[in-house]
Order: structure tokens, then C-alpha cells, then sequence
């Protein structure tokens, strides 16, 4: 694990070396650096890509709004960069990151909460905050 500066550091090659998709994105996947917890997966396009290992804080891009989504701006539920990584195809990163509050917007700790137990599909988390309170 290098220092966020160190990642900083090398971003013009991290940014070289991810295979963004067709539309310019790339999957992002959110995990809990000292737990090992999946938290979420959101899209990245190269400057959130950028942002993110400049700043030290998690931006994502939003498709449904087409901008810049820097986690917790609205919400508070923030995301410091710990961790970056990408996977042998480059088509795929990994952040490893210290997750402040939920970061999921359905008010749970993960965005994995559906699953199937006994034959039948469930609710494996309970809401811990009200979006309502997250969003306003």
C-alpha cells in the first residue's frame, strides 16, 4: 500500500494504464480497507479517476446525472482513499477505503444486501440510517 501522495504521484499512469470502456468508464468497486467489507460498486470515468487519487477522496461519475459524484457531498457519508488497485484485465478497479458511515443510499452499511436464504430472496442488512436523513 503506498501513501496517497504516492498514488498521487503516479496517476498519469494509473490513468494510462486502466482500459475505460467504450462509453469512457470504468467498474469501481468500494471496499473497507481494514475489514475486507464490499461495500459498493459505482462507475469511474478518467477524471474521477483523477480526483480521487489526487485528492485522496472517492469520486465516482454518476450516469443517471452525468457529472461528477463525489461521495458524500450531499449525504456526509464520505470516502477516503486508502488503497488503488485494478485487475489483470484493467477493466475493473479496486479502492480500498475508509468508509465514513453508510455507503449505501438505502441508509445501509453495503450496497450487498439482497441474497437468497432457504429458497427464497431476502434483506441480509437493516436500514441503519433513514435516507431521508442522508438526503434531506
Amino acid at each position: 500500500m503506498g501513501t496517497i501522495e504516492e498514488i498521487a504521484a503516479a496517476s498519469d499512469q494509473v490513468l494510462d494504464a486502466i482500459a475505460f470502456n467504450d462509453d469512457g468508464l470504468v467498474a469501481a468497486i468500494a471496499q473497507q480497507f481494514d475489514t475486507g467489507e464490499v461495500l459498493m460498486m459505482a462507475w469511474m470515468n478518467r477524471d474521477a479517476v483523477s480526483e480521487t487519487l489526487k485528492t485522496g477522496q472517492v469520486c465516482y461519475w454518476t450516469r443517471s446525472r452525468n457529472k461528477l459524484w463525489r461521495k458524500g457531498e450531499t449525504s456526509g457519508q464520505t470516502q477516503k482513499l486508502v488503497d488503488f488497485r485494478w485487475d489483470c484485465d484493467a477493466d475493473t478497479v479496486l479502492m480500498q477505503v475508509d468508509q465514513k458511515g453508510v455507503a449505501c443510499h438505502t441508509g445501509r452499511r453495503n450496497c450487498f444486501f439482497n441474497g437468497v436464504r432457504d429458497g427464497k430472496v431476502v434483506s441480509l442488512a437493516e436500514v441503519e440510517v433513514d435516507p431521508k436523513d442522508l438526503y434531506g
